[in-house]
């Protein structure tokens, strides 16, 4: 059955065991769709020159963060590979013009089994992961989810992991606790882009940091809203949805959202 093209803001590791509503929606998301036979991970915290694929048939739990409650260092996600299946991607993105590779050394960042342990908590659905590119435009990341877009009628979930919003200066900074409300320059851009993307303007979505109201303040850097690219070119032309709406930390935004939902 045809799969969708997801969106999720993973927000910060502490998602996993902090009571929040981004929490209790990862722990009903599986309800929304059918059991995907695969899940491709594009996340923010997997970044390479050219286009990367997991190829473990056991990938690791990779803890990549720092100064976090010591509990968080103790979460495995023993989901496994699929090692066929990323030479398949891999020689589907090759035909598409893309120079991908596949990384057989490489296991799961807290970008893909964090959100997933809370949505997949069994770990028994094959987990493979694509690296962004920081290098490239949001164009090219557009480009790379359309040459995904065939995966989804094959069972696999197309699953982008960053967040809406992504200042940590201002988490740092600020005074904000975990239910502090957000400020005004969060919600006029999340409020902006969940607009763009419900009107299907996939043009002004790649032009959001540039265009939307406090892009740049919102995303100083470009990492956590790449995914969201791959995902909006991975949904085709299908309906656009925004699942959830929040904020952890006041800056923090949770949304997240469906591309080309399966009926």
């Amino acid at each position: 059955m045809t799969q969708p093209s997801l969106f999720i803001s993973h927000g910060a590791p502490t998602l996993l065991i902090e009571q929040t509503d981004a929490r209790d929606f990862l722990l009903g998301l599986a309800e929304r769709f059918p059991t995907p036979k695969a899940i491709l991970v594009i996340s923010a915290h997997f970044n390479a020159q050219v286009p990367v694929l997991t190829s473990a048939a056991h990938p690791e739990t990779i803890h990549d963060f720092g100064g976090f409650p010591e509990i968080l260092y103790q979460q495995q996600y023993p989901a496994p590979g699929d090692p066929v299946l990323a030479v398949q991607i891999a020689e589907r993105l090759q035909a598409a013009g893309f120079p991908a590779v596949t990384h057989a050394g490489r296991g799961l960042d807290h970008g893909a089994w964090i959100p997933l342990m809370l949505a997949y908590p069994k770990a028994d659905i094959p987990v493979l992961q694509l690296s962004i590119s920081m290098n490239q435009s949001p164009e090219w990341h557009y480009r790379l989810g359309q040459a995904l877009q065939p995966l989804r009628d094959q069972g696999v979930m197309i699953f982008g992991s960053g967040s809406a919003s992504h200042n940590l200066r201002a988490v740092f900074s600020g005074s904000f606790r975990l239910d502090s409300p957000e400020p005004e320059w969060v919600s006029d851009f999340t409020g902006w882009l969940a607009d763009r993307i419900e009107a299907g303007d996939h043009e002004a979505i790649l032009s959001a940091v540039q265009a939307g109201p406090h892009g740049r303040e919102n995303h100083p850097t470009m990492d956590h809203i790449l995914p969201l690219f791959v995902a909006l070119g991975a949904g085709g032309n299908g309906p656009s949805h925004r699942l959830h709406q929040s904020t952890t930390y006041g800056v923090i935004a949770m949304d997240a959202y469906s591309f080309g939902e399966a009926a």
